[in-house]
Order: structure tokens, then sequence, then C-alpha cells
């Protein structure tokens, strides 16, 4: 055999054998692991503890979830996500991020960070993957849930866990006044009857020590009388409407029912209150032991939808987690791939019932059957949440508009209706003042 027939058969057995290897390597999964086999990582900015504010011992099992069925169908992207992060801490530790441009690609959103991150171009706006994909239906979504997540009708981001507001009935104080249960469909005038009656002194020293209602807000009051307080661009407020007038005038009587008491949650703890309007997220914190013993342990209760005004309906507001992109993200297809597991997987949605104490945001999962099993049976004999309160909840919920500097105005509201429920001056012509001023400010942007 000459030199150039044994090179050849050199070079013949090299190649071989790195196919050999190359094919080993891939039937194995070992490249998964090497660095040419990770062509894409993703971050992901989340915080360790509950958003509802309980301690529940499932620190990042969702989101680890999600990861791991994320990386079983995408093995070339791997997902990262910085622990430790407090919920407290998180809206400042994103900060830092965007400043330093390391913002995660994917992040949780606080409904109190959404208006500020959208308006300072911080999301990227998710219509084209919405209109795009063929595999993703909005109509899976909850609708007030879905809407949560856009500002000026742009969609710029993905509702994750969400709870709407129930009311919480004190049923012994009910069954000491030989009063019925409230029908889901009740009204302001049944609840304003039962905080009378009940509202008393009932050891006889001369001071009341049981009452109707704490926690109920005008916010509770607008909703539930069909008030829209903007238009959906946010340049225009009605806050001297009717049905807004008819809302302030309930809250007026409310406050006078109390007999001038400054009435506390921790009445309601204690037994001494009949109404508690509450998240739902509390009715799953404090319905198993051994938290409901702890708050609750001394009377039975339940929760119904809100009462309905004269104009409205029984509906409530909606508190909602999000989830969001990075506008300026180099992986904006696994982002949005990885968005979809965490909201709009019905596996890891389920989840949600198990190891949180929110609510899914799929319809089809929060109407399942397996849902009513998760949300489980109180101790001392309070029931199961029917679940068509539940989701009727969900889907009724009020979502207001989103506009830039919509938390001002908001919070210019609160203080307007604060001063006149205080005062004593005609609730109809104090509105027509402050909706001309809240108006001005709305118009020449005023915050």
């Amino acid at each position: 055999m000459d030199k150039f027939s044994r090179r050849k058969n050199v070079i013949i057995g090299v190649l071989c054998a790195i196919i050999l290897i190359f094919t080993t390597v891939i039937q194995s999964d070992m490249y998964k692991r090497t660095a040419w086999g990770t062509k894409h990582v993703i971050t992901v900015g989340a915080f360790s503890d509950s958003y509802w504010e309980v301690q529940n011992g499932y620190s990042y099992y969702i989101l680890n979830n999600a990861i791991q069925r994320f990386e079983e169908q995408y093995p070339n992207v791997k997902v990262r996500f910085e622990s430790g992060i407090m919920k407290e801490d998180y809206s400042e530790w994103l900060a830092e991020k965007m400043l330093s441009g390391d913002t995660p690609d994917v992040f949780f959103v606080l409904p109190d960070d959404f208006n500020g991150l959208a308006e300072l171009g911080a999301l990227k706006d998710l219509s084209d993957f919405t209109a795009g994909d063929s595999t993703f239906d909005d109509g899976q979504f909850y609708d007030s849930a879905y809407a949560y997540g856009q500002l000026e009708g742009v969609q710029f981001a993905l509702p994750y866990e969400c709870a709407p507001k129930l009311m919480f009935v004190n049923k012994s104080i009910l069954d000491r006044e030989d009063i019925a249960m409230p029908e889901k469909d009740w009204t302001w005038n049944d609840f304003y009857e039962i905080c009378s009656k009940v509202t008393k002194d009932t050891d006889g020293d001369g001071e009341i020590d049981q009452f109707g209602e704490v926690g109920y807000s005008w916010r509770d009051a607008f909703t539930s009388n069909g008030v829209e307080l903007f238009n959906q661009d946010g340049t225009q407020c009605y806050l001297a409407g009717e049905n807004t007038k008819k809302a302030v005038t309930f809250m007026d009587r409310l406050e006078e029912c109390s007999g001038g008491v400054n009435v506390g949650s921790r009445d309601f703890d204690k037994g001494n209150v009949a109404f508690q309007p509450m998240s739902f997220s509390e009715y799953r914190a404090y319905k198993s032991y051994p938290l409901s013993v702890k708050k609750y342990s001394g009377f039975e209760w339940e929760c119904i939808p809100m009462p309905s005004g004269p104009n409205g309906d029984n509906i409530s507001s909606l508190d909602t987690l999000m989830v969001a992109m990075n506008r300026n993200t180099k992986n904006a297809k696994y982002a949005w791939e990885f968005m979809k597991i965490l909201t709009y997987d019905k596996e890891i949605q389920s989840e949600i019932f198990k190891y949180s104490e929110g609510a899914s945001v799929l319809k089809s999962v929060t109407d399942s059957d397996e849902a009513p099993q998760e949300l489980g049976q109180h101790i001392d004999g309070s029931g199961i949440l029917d679940q068509q309160i539940l989701s009727d909840a969900i889907e009724n919920a009020a979502v207001a508009p989103r506009f830039r500097n919509y938390d001002y105005a908001v919070a210019e509201i609160d203080r307007a209706i604060n001063e006149i429920i205080e005062g004593q001056s005609n609730i109809g012509t104090e509105l027509i003042i402050w909706n001309r001023s809240i108006n001005r400010k709305l118009k020449n942007s005023g915050w």
C-alpha cells in the first residue's frame, strides 16, 4: 500500500470516529449540556414569596415546573432566574435591572407597577404574538383578567393568576339575629337593612360592640352601581354622574350606620362584624387548618358576591398578577413561548389552585371538576365556596380603563370622596366641583 492510500485510510478512519462520537452524543442528549448545544438563554424576573402575602411553603414551585416543561420542549434553551427576591423588594430590583440594561426577558408585573412600566416603554407590545400565533386563543382567558394587561387598548402583559373581591359573611351573627343569608343577587337595600339591624350594643354597657360592615369602600360602591369614572383614553372624568351620586350617598348612609365608631378589620376577625369585603386569596389563605383556627375560629363564615346598586350588578374588582416581555429582548420567540406555558398551559395553571392562593386565569381550569377539590372545605361548619360564584366573580369583574396618570387620578378621587363624606356639604354639588378640578388636570396633564 503506498503512502497516499495509507493517508486516505487514516483520514477515513478519523472521519468515521468523529461521526460515531457525534452520533453517540446526539443520541444520549449529552449535547444539551454542552456550550455548543445550548444556543439560547432566557432570563426571568420573579419574587420568592406569594403575591398574596401568605407564607405557603411553595416558593418558585410553579415557576420551576414551568421551566422544566419549557426546557423539555426546547432543549436548546435554558431558563434562568435570580432567586431570593422578596415581593416587597421586587419593584426596586426590577427597576435597577432596567437601569443597568440587564432587564429579564420575561418578568412578573405587579398591578401597581403595570401602568408605569408600560408608559416608560419597558414592556413589549404583544399584539403581533397574540394575533400571529395559531396555537393561542385569548378567549381561553377570563375577559376581565386578560384586559388587566392592556393599556389604552394595547396588550402589554398576559394574566398569570387572579383573585376577585367577595363579601365575607359572619353567619353566626346573622343566625343570632334571625337573619337569612343573602341571596346571590342581593342589593344595597338588603345590605343596608342587615347592617342597620345587627349594629347594636349587645352587652348593655352603653357602647355599640356589634357592627354591620367594615372595609366596604367607594370603589366597591362605584363598581356595583355601573359607575364608569373615565373614558377609555383617560381624557375625561365622570365623577358628577347620577350613578356616582347614588354610590356616594349610599356610602354616607353606611358611615352613619356605624354610629360614629371607627370599625376595623380586627373587629371582624373577633366575630363582631357581619360583613367584610375581602379578596378570594384571603378565602384561600384562611380556609383550612391552622390559619382558619387562628383567625376565624369563633364563628362560621361564608363568601357571597358583592351587593348590587340600583343601576348596577353583583360585581366587584379583580386583582391580577401579570407576566410581561422585555421590550428589548433578543429572544422574543422563546420568551413568548415561556409566557404561554406560565399563563396558557392548563397543567401549570391548575397548579395555582394547589400551590398558591389565587385562581387560574383560564376559564377551563377554574370551571373544571378538579377546582372544587382543591378549594377544599372549611372547618368549624363553614362550607365550600360555590364554584359558580368564583367563576362569575372573575368573568364579570369590572376592569377600569388603563391610561397615563390613571393612578394619580384615582388618588384624587379617593381624596374627594373622603372629604365629601366627612363634610356636611351637598353631595351633588361637591361632586361637580371635584369633577371640574380633576378634568382640568387630566386635560392639562396636571400630575
